[in-house]
């Protein structure tokens, strides 16, 4: 069961075991052991049909078929926003627990305020405080779910949705001109594209070797605009977990990195960006993820198959029976491995029984 709060819990010595992670789980890797691996891109220019379009477009498509991951600079979103965005995300995060808790978003609530995550059944606790709103199609909002406090969050929320819909869809185009399909094909593939923002308040952890701010993972839906303070923590893999990078934080830029239905889109030419987050000991961290997904009843299934490829599904499905198969595999795979756990330590107390138990009762 996750507390209601992690303020209280970040003054302690000690972690909580609910937060504890297996030991192949832990990070390899510092907060703060930056990597310039991942391409920063300027969108400078990216309208200019005649002019710098060509370049831009080719630096987005490598990245995305090397990492599914890259930055973006120059992107058109106003500084003031996103510095109002950010401001008002801590003041909210800085309130006491209960005011907090007046938008607890557990028992299935669609958002507001949580601690960990709003999954059922994780066995392992994030150390993450976050706020949750669904954003698109606007018809679905329900700004009772929305915090009032600070004073005005709901309209920079409202606006900070809007341009990040924009700037996402804009990056799509990209992606369908490099698959020589019409600009609008992957946005059209979302049918009626649905836009979560969650707010993630990481604060300063007691042992931060033994846990995580957010579990590996890759997003399922199709594209994930990230914006993340300079203190560092997100991380991110290509080699199966094998070795991990932490991503440079850069001033005002957007963390782009492609979801499993983009991946499915392109005949996985694209990759799906493999990452988690890290904490520290020394300071909280902030990061706002604005994730692009296809409406629950969209197909899931490649846009186009190039010569000599095969498909990488055997059949169309839709997103909300492909999002249903990602739990079912994660929990799945979370319950295997807690009952290998349970069983090894049960045969290393048998062995420790029988070490301890003079020889003529073992031959007995």
């Amino acid at each position: 069961m996750a507390p209601s709060t992690l303020t209280a819990l970040a003054e302690e010595k000690t972690l909580q075991a609910s937060f504890v992670r297996d030991e192949d789980e832990r990070p390899k890797v510092a907060y703060n052991q930056f990597s310039n691996e991942i391409p920063v891109i300027s969108l400078d220019g990216i309208d200019d049909v005649d002019g710098k379009r060509a370049e831009i477009c080719k630096k987005i498509v490598e990245a995305c078929e090397d990492w599914g991951i890259f930055q973006v600079v120059d992107h058109g979103v106003d500084k003031k926003l996103i510095s109002e965005m950010t401001r008002l995300a801590r003041e909210f995060f800085a309130l006491p627990a209960e005011e907090k808790l007046l938008f607890d978003m557990s028992g299935g609530k669609k958002g507001g305020f949580i601690v960990s995550s709003h999954l059922q059944g994780e066995a392992v606790q994030d150390w993450r405080e976050i706020v949750t709103y669904f954003s698109y199609p606007l018809k679905n909002r329900d700004y009772s779910r929305w915090p009032d406090k600070p004073e005005g969050w709901i309209e920079v929320t409202k606006e900070y949705s809007e341009k990040l819909m924009g700037l996402a869809c804009k990056l799509l185009e990209v992606l369908s001109e490099a698959m020589d399909l019409e600009k609008e094909a992957l946005t059209k593939a979302c049918v009626d594209m649905d836009q979560k923002v969650v707010v993630n308040f990481y604060p300063k952890c007691p042992q931060p070797d033994l846990t995580l701010g957010l579990k590996r993972h890759t997003d399922p839906g199709t594209i994930t605009l990230l914006l993340q303070d300079q203190v560092g923590g997100l991380q991110a893999t290509r080699d199966d977990g094998k070795t991990w990078i932490t991503v440079q934080p850069v001033e005002g830029a957007f963390v782009v990195n492609l979801g499993d239905h983009g991946h499915y889109l392109s005949n996985g030419r694209f990759r799906n960006a493999d990452h988690q987050a890290v904490v520290n000991s020394d300071c909280s961290r902030l990061s706002i993820a604005t994730f692009q997904n296809p409406a629950p009843d969209a197909t899931v299934y490649p846009l186009k198959i190039r010569e000599g490829e095969k498909p990488i599904l055997e059949e169309p499905i839709t997103f909300a029976e492909m999002y249903r198969r990602k739990m079912s595999k994660d929990l799945e795979l979370a319950r295997l491995k807690k009952l290998a756990k349970e069983q090894q330590q049960l045969q290393e107390m048998e062995k420790s029984k029988l070490e301890t138990k003079p020889l003529e009762q073992i031959l007995a």
